[in-house]
Order: C-alpha cells, then sequence, then structure tokens
C-alpha cells in the first residue's frame, strides 16, 4: 500500500510545507528513530475512521464521466477499489482539512469513472466501486456504489390502441414503456396535454403504467399519447384516438293526427334524447305509426284511371328486365364455351411444354428413375418420354411473356415452351396495375414464365428465392403467367415493434388473387440462429391496401391455415394457397436469440496513392444481400480480399465494434483517430438498411510497401467477435471482383413442366397412389417422411388430401440442384413397394 507522505509529494506539497504540516501535527524526529506523536484528543489513536461522505450509485449518460466521492475522519489514507481491484493512485483527487470541532484530520477522495471503463467489464457482473479508508488503529470499508450505463431504448415493448366507447363506459388504454436504465418514468398526455390524475379524478394510471377513464364523457374524445423518459431521453408511443360516441334515443310519441281522407291518422316520434353523435348508432325502430279510422270515420273511394296505368307500367317494366337477364346469361354461356375450346386446342396440353429439338446430354449417373407409361389412363394428354433432367443443359428457359394482358381470340400455342417478349415492356405493363405500382423494375431481381396445370419453376439467380409451383396447383384449363421478384427493403415500410427484426427477404408473387388447387412452395433464405426457443417467428404478408398482417406463427400452426413454414438451419419453405407479397420477422423473446451477420471484406483493387482503404461490410446472413453488395463492389472495381466470415449478432442492446491492430508500423499506420469504429446495435436489429459497412483508412509511408498485414476484429460488446488475419499483396491482384466470387447461377429463371422437376409426372401419380393409402405395417407415406427426415411435418402432411404429394413437393422444393433421384428410389425400395413399378434402368434402356 502506498506510503502516505508520497501523497503529499504527488499532490505537489514541497518539502518545507511538509515540515510545517508535521510540525502542526505535533510529530517531531528524533535521531535516526521516528517517532509519531500528536497534539489531537486523547483517544484519537483509539478510534477508526468512520465515514462522512459514502460513494452513492451513478448513472453514465452517453460518454459524459461520473465522479465519486468518499470522506472520511480520523484518516490517514483513502484509496478506492472498483470490481476488486484498486485504483491507480495517480487518478485519485485528494483533499485534506481539519475539523474544527474536533481537531481530527479529515480527507476527502473523488474518482472519475468512464464509459469505456464500464464496457470493459465483460458478463453479467456489475460495475462496482467502493473506498477503503485506513487511520493508525485499523480499516473501514464504505458501501458499494453501481455506476451503470444509462441508456432508453427507442420502441414501447406495448402501444396504446384506438378505441370507440360509449358514452359513460370505462377506457382502459394499455402502455408498456421501452426497457432503459434507469427504470423510465411514465405520464400520459391527452392533444399533447399532461394528464394529471390529482386535479381530474376520473383519470387513474395504475402501477403497470395503463391509463384507466373510470367513466368517459363527451369531453374525453382526444388522441391518447403515452410517455417514457428517463435521464437519458423521452419517447412518445404512438397516439390512439379515442372517440367517445352517443347512441341515439327516442322522444314521445306525438299526439294521433285527425284522420285523413285516407282513412289513416298518424303520430310520430324524433330520435333526439339524446341525438346520435360521434358514431353512434341512430335510434332503432319506427319513427312514423299509422292506425286506420273507424269504419265511419273513412269515406269510400274508387281507384281512379292514373292507379291502373301505374300498375300496367310496374308490370311491363318486370318484363322487360327478366328478358334483358335472360339474354346477358345466353351471351356469357356461349363465351366461355369458346374460351374453354380455345384453352382445349392449345398445344400446351398436347405437349406438357415438353421443348422439341433438344437433346440432353447424357447425365454423370447411368441410372434413373423411370416408369413405363401407363397406356390406358386418360388423366393428363402429357406425351414424350419421362425422364428426369439432371443436366441444365436439357432444360428450356422461360424468361419472358405476357404476365397481365388478357389471351387473345384463337387458339395459343408455345412453340418449345417458350414465349417471346421484351422484358422491359413486361415490367412496364406489370407496374400499371394498381397493386403492382410498388414492385421493383430491376429485371436482375426478377423472373416471370407462363404455366399450366403442369406445374414449374420460378428462381431469381445468386439469391436463394424460387417458386415452385407443383403439378395440378393450377386447375386444368387454366393458363397463369406468374412472377417472382424480391423487394428492396428500404422501398417498403414494414412495420416491427420491440424486439421485432426482419430474418428474410421481402419476396412478392403474384400475380395475388388467382385459383390455386394445392399450395405452392417459396424457398428463401431466412438469418436467425433457427432455435424457435429463442423466437417468435411470424410470417407477414402484405394486404391489397400496402398493410402488413400477421398470417402465420410458427409453433401455432392449425390444419386449416392457408400457409406453412419449415424452418431450416439457413433456409426456410412456405407452403401458401394464396400469392402475394410475403416477409417473416423474429421477435426475440430473451437476450440469447441471435441473428447470423456476414462479415465480407472489400479493398481498392487499384492503388496508386498513399492511402488504402479497406471495407467492412456488415450484412443480413442472405444471399439476395450478399448478390447486392458484390455487385455494387464490381461496379466501384473493388476486390474481395479475404472469404465471408459469420458472426452470431444478439439481442443484447450492445452495440457492434470494428477495430484493426497489428499493422507493421515501420510501413503502415491508421488515419483512424479512435482505437475503434462502431455501429449502433438498432441499425443491425431492425434490419431496415440492407448492408452497412465501415471504412479503415490506411496510409503506408512508401509508394513502394505493397505488403499489407494486420489483424481485423469485429466483436459485439460484451457479445461474439470474430478476429480476421490478413496478409495479401495490394499490388499483385489487381482483379476486380469476378464472376467466381458471385457464385454465378447459370440455371434458368423459368422453367415449365416436367422439365422443372426431377421426378417424371406419371412416376409422380404412381408412388402417390402407392402410399396415400394407410398400410398395416406402416410402409406408406409415414415411412417415406421419415426415411426423408421429414418427420417433424407429420400433422401437416396428414391434413392434405394426397399426403405423399405434398413431401415430393418439399423434397422438390429442397433438392433441386443437389437430390439425387437414385437416392429416392433406394427409399422406395427399402420401403417396398416393387409393386409399384418403380424400379432402376439403365440410360439405354430408356
Amino acid at each position: 500500500m502506498p506510503f502516505f507522505v508520497g501523497r503529499f509529494v504527488r499532490c505537489g506539497l514541497s518539502a518545507k510545507l511538509l515540515v510545517l504540516w508535521l510540525s502542526f501535527t505535533g510529530v517531531t524526529c528524533s535521531g535516526s528513530e521516528h517517532a509519531a506523536t500528536a497534539t489531537q484528543p486523547a483517544a484519537f489513536s483509539d478510534l477508526l475512521p468512520h465515514f462522512l461522505v459514502e460513494p452513492e450509485d451513478e448513472f453514465i449518460v452517453k460518454n459524459k464521466p461520473v465522479m465519486l466521492t468518499c470522506r472520511s475522519t480520523p484518516a490517514t489514507q483513502i484509496y478506492f477499489k472498483c470490481n476488486g481491484e484498486w485504483v491507480h493512485q495517480d487518478d485519485h483527487l485528494i483533499v485534506r482539512t481539519v475539523d474544527p470541532a474536533t481537531a481530527l484530520p479529515v480527507m476527502e477522495v473523488t474518482i472519475e469513472i468512464t464509459r469505456q471503463q464500464v464496457e470493459k467489464i465483460f458478463g453479467l457482473d456489475e460495475y462496482w466501486c467502493q473506498c477503503v479508508a485506513w487511520s493508525t488503529t485499523g480499516t473501514q470499508k464504505s458501501q458499494k456504489a453501481y455506476i451503470r450505463i444509462a441508456y432508453l431504448r427507442k420502441n414501447f415493448e406495448e402501444e396504446p390502441q384506438a378505441k370507440e366507447v360509449a358514452l359513460d363506459q370505462e377506457v382502459s388504454l394499455l402502455c408498456h414503456p421501452p426497457e432503459g436504465v434507469p427504470q423510465p418514468e411514465v405520464e400520459w398526455q391527452r392533444n399533447e396535454d399532461v394528464i394529471d390524475p390529482q386535479s381530474d379524478p376520473n383519470f387513474f394510471i395504475t402501477a403497470d403504467h395503463n391509463l384507466v377513464i373510470k367513466k368517459a364523457r363527451l369531453a374525453d374524445t382526444g388522441n391518447y399519447t403515452c410517455v417514457a423518459k428517463n435521464i437519458v431521453a423521452r419517447r412518445k408511443s404512438n397516439s390512439a384516438t379515442v372517440l367517445i360516441y352517443v347512441d341515439g334515443g327516442w322522444s314521445e310519441w306525438s299526439k294521433w293526427s285527425p284522420c285523413g281522407a285516407d282513412c289513416a291518422m298518424w303520430r310520430s316520434r324524433e330520435c333526439t334524447q339524446p341525438s346520435p353523435g360521434i358514431g353512434g348508432k341512430d335510434c332503432q325502430g319506427l319513427d312514423l305509426q299509422s292506425l286506420n279510422c273507424t269504419s265511419e270515420q273513412c269515406p269510400q273511394t274508387v281507384s281512379g284511371a292514373e292507379d291502373v296505368a301505374l300498375y300496367v307500367g310496374m308490370v311491363a317494366v318486370a318484363l322487360c328486365l327478366t328478358l334483358l337477364l335472360i339474354i346477358v346469361v345466353l351471351v356469357y354461356r356461349r363465351r366461355k364455351a369458346g374460351l374453354d375450346a380455345d384453352v382445349a386446342d392449345s398445344s400446351i396440353l398436347t405437349t406438357g411444354f415438353q421443348p422439341m429439338g433438344i437433346k440432353p446430354s447424357k447425365p454423370e449417373n447411368s441410372h434413373l428413375l423411370t416408369i413405363q407409361p401407363d397406356l390406358t389412363t386418360t388423366t393428363t394428354s402429357y406425351q414424350g418420354t419421362l425422364r428426369a433432367r439432371h443436366d441444365a443443359t436439357g432444360k428450356f428457359s422461360m424468361t419472358n411473356g405476357p404476365l397481365l394482358d388478357p389471351l387473345p381470340k384463337g387458339s395459343h400455342t408455345l412453340h418449345n415452351g417458350k414465349l417471346n417478349s421484351d422484358p422491359s415492356d413486361f415490367v412496364s405493363r406489370l407496374s400499371t396495375q394498381s397493386y403492382f405500382k410498388t414492385l421493383s423494375r430491376d429485371m436482375a431481381n426478377t423472373s416471370y414464365g407462363t404455366f399450366n396445370f403442369l406445374g414449374g419453376r420460378l428462381t431469381i439467380p445468386n439469391t436463394g428465392i424460387s417458386l415452385l409451383i407443383p403439378p395440378e396447383a393450377i386447375p386444368r384449363g387454366k393458363i397463369y403467367e406468374i412472377y417472382l421478384t424480391v423487394q428492396k427493403k428500404e422501398d417498403l415500410r414494414l412495420p416491427l415493434a420491440g424486439c421485432q427484426t426482419l430474418l428474410s427477404p421481402v419476396v412478392s408473387c403474384g400475380p395475388p388473387g388467382v385459383v390455386l388447387s394445392r399450395p405452392v412452395i417459396l424457398s428463401m433464405d431466412q438469418c436467425s440462429d433457427a432455435c424457435l426457443d429463442n423466437w417468435a417467428v411470424r410470417l407477414k404478408k402484405q394486404t391489397y391496401e400496402s398493410a402488413w398482417e400477421d398470417v402465420l406463427l410458427m409453433g401455432e400452426e392449425l390444419a386449416s391455415d392457408p400457409y406453412y413454414c419449415q424452418l431450416e438451419a439457413e433456409t426456410c419453405q412456405l407452403f401458401s394457397e394464396q400469392l402475394g407479397t410475403f416477409a417473416l420477422v423474429g421477435e426475440s423473446l430473451h437476450m440469447g436469440a441471435a441473428k447470423r451477420l456476414r462479415l465480407v471484406l472489400f479493398a481498392d483493387a487499384y492503388c496508386s496513392t498513399l492511402e488504402y482503404n479497406i471495407r467492412v461490410y456488415c450484412m443480413d446472413d442472405t444471399q439476395d444481400v450478399f448478390k447486392e453488395v458484390m455487385q455494387m463492389e464490381r461496379q466501384l472495381g473493388g476486390r474481395l480480399i479475404d472469404e465471408p466470415h459469420i458472426l452470431l449478432f444478439k439481442d443484447s442492446y450492445h452495440n457492434l465494434r470494428l477495430s484493426i491492430h497489428d499493422m507493421p508500423q515501420a510501413h503502415w499506420r491508421s488515419k483512424l483517430l479512435a482505437g475503434y469504429q462502431e455501429i449502433p446495435f438498432y441499425h443491425i436489429w431492425n434490419g431496415s438498411q440492407r448492408y452497412l459497412h465501415c471504412t479503415f483508412t490506411l496510409e503506408r509511408l512508401s509508394l513502394s510497401t505493397c505488403e499489407l498485414t494486420c489483424q481485423l476484429c469485429v466483436w459485439q460488446v460484451e457479445g461474439e467477435g470474430q478476429s480476421l488475419s490478413l496478409d495479401f499483396n495490394i499490388a499483385k491482384d489487381t482483379r476486380a471482383v469476378d464472376s467466381e466470387f458471385l457464385l454465378m447461377d447459370t440455371n434458368a429463371t423459368a422453367l415449365a413442366g416436367p422439365s422443372a422437376f426431377q421426378i417424371p409426372y406419371l412416376i409422380r401419380q404412381k408412388i402417390c397412389s402407392s402410399l396415400d393409402a394407410p398400410c398395416p405395417n406402416g410402409a406408406d407415406w409415414r415411412m417415406l417422411a421419415q426415411r426423408l427426415k421429414l418427420e417433424r411435418h407429420m400433422s401437416f402432411f396428414a391434413s392434405k388430401a394426397s399426403p405423399t404429394s405434398a413431401i415430393l413437393d418439399l423434397w422438390e422444393a429442397q433438392h433441386f440442384h443437389s437430390g439425387n433421384i437414385n437416392q429416392l428410389a433406394t427409399v422406395m425400395a427399402d420401403i417396398g413397394k416393387q409393386e409399384a413399378m418403380i424400379f432402376l434402368v439403365s440410360d439405354g434402356e430408356c
């Protein structure tokens, strides 16, 4: 422990002042031996120090440091200890005085605590400090003072909702303020004026911050806002409009009128007690009553010629309307019959979208799953060989075609399964429709095609987004033009509240409103940790009015729901009976919930100056965002300098920090003034910005320096981090981002008919008819789901008319590029369904 005289030397006391103080306190020196004698009270040597002032709990607001003070008497030394470690003596500010009443020495010590010191404490322990005082008798410890970083989140966990309430009824408005330290105080406002329950007893604020209007009055109509505030900030919820309405009430009936010429007398009443107001209901019932007079008071009348003419005219109008209705029905039936004949004559149904004159290349695997066609069946007009398409060259693409224009008169033939049209013309025609004006005009992120009952597939290259249209999903006799596009998040206002975050791209498929016989499957990436114990995952769908609604909560699906979602480690498959705009939104249930971030590093491909920039992108781990960043860097002439890395980002309110270290000081230096860069938590968590990045500007001391080695650290405060080792030559590889990093997808964006599926159509029908029927030994669709590791979706499959068909649809969606049809054949053989005529043959036998 430091010697207390040394404290006076640090405080700037000269030796002469030290001698004066020693003489004042009565200390004398004799020979080489020091003896301490004091003129203080006789009991001073028996006193332990006691504290006059102890450190108090403090909050750090933004980056403003806090001061902790400790005062004790009698004390010879006082030092602070923070989180079990002594604070350096140079960080203490010391003031010594003497208590005039007791003549005892008083010592006061102050230290400064910064935000950086508090943030260095990892884990769940809080940062604390206490002071320790010494006297000649012993030591004493003060109470602990806890230092916390003050904050107030932006989003309310629950906001008040608009209400319409009848007069004199009770009104309850809920409010759960955002999380904050210290705990925020809550007040309520009506039309921007603060509500004071003391001055108006009709208002009551509960312990959990809800506002109760005991008895609604007309004057209580207004906009109510919940306000949360603490020492950091002040937050306002969205205003909730409260309307106090008044239902109408009848007045008393008037007196009966005299008997009139029509042999009736009348009386009336009015809806004025009270009159309906502010959306209240009108009075129910009649406002006028009539009563026949007695026969003596009623004069006899004879119908005139004008009454006869009125009746004749009414009969004539009724006959005309009936004749017109018959004509309309006949015209409609004739036109419908003509349209059905056109569709039936279309070559789509006879060729099954089979490409003509294209011979697929021979696949590496010589064994294919096939079946001899049943020549007796009349359920389909598909003609041609039934064999799986493994080679992309054997598939044909449908990259364009009209979407919304009605089919012209006459027969419609698709030559080789393609429709020729200008893509830009397609997008311009599509966006003129009222519902489609918000669709993306980016053709690189849009695909479309024309499909019939044989189904097909749409894919947006390099995004992980695809739409599978199973066979029989489109009713027979119908031909749909369907599109698939990925929306830019900044173009849409997706409402996120509390701890919600966007987990997937926003994907549109349509046109909405088309009739589907079976669900289609939309596949896309998702960036959660896929642990449903940490998340409440919801599927949101955009309505025709551009609002968003929750249509599915994962884990609580019902068999009657038109949607079902399968969540995998990095992707999800959505079964949907309707087309529209969808997004996957997750709400963290606790701080253990984490999103996957993809860290991607770029640098300048060409550097002719001393400055050199390294850009670090932090984005959601989905392929569509990665594709957009790669395309942007290719335009900028950027260079990928390291493989992408994955970082788990937790819902802990802590920011993301980036820093660069271990550069050779003799050749490089950083131009960053601070020790690190920081991306705020909410900029990452809400997902409204597709990608965020930080730029590190380095400076080489000589143009001849080309080798760069360093450590790049990316970490979340009190969370996970990544340390990336960089070692490269800035002059050797001067290529811009090339196609190998873009993971170019050469597959067609639109495939129709059998070429879109690995399982041929007739084989699929045989498998379904063989496995749909329950089998006593379990050799049915349930065993197929188990062998394909899909048993967790048994209840969903069981709710379908053909469970096997739903299983095969999901298998096709998951394994279009990577699936092995021979493995599926092996599974069928293990189940023991040889009687279904499913067997392996070679290419020559096909």
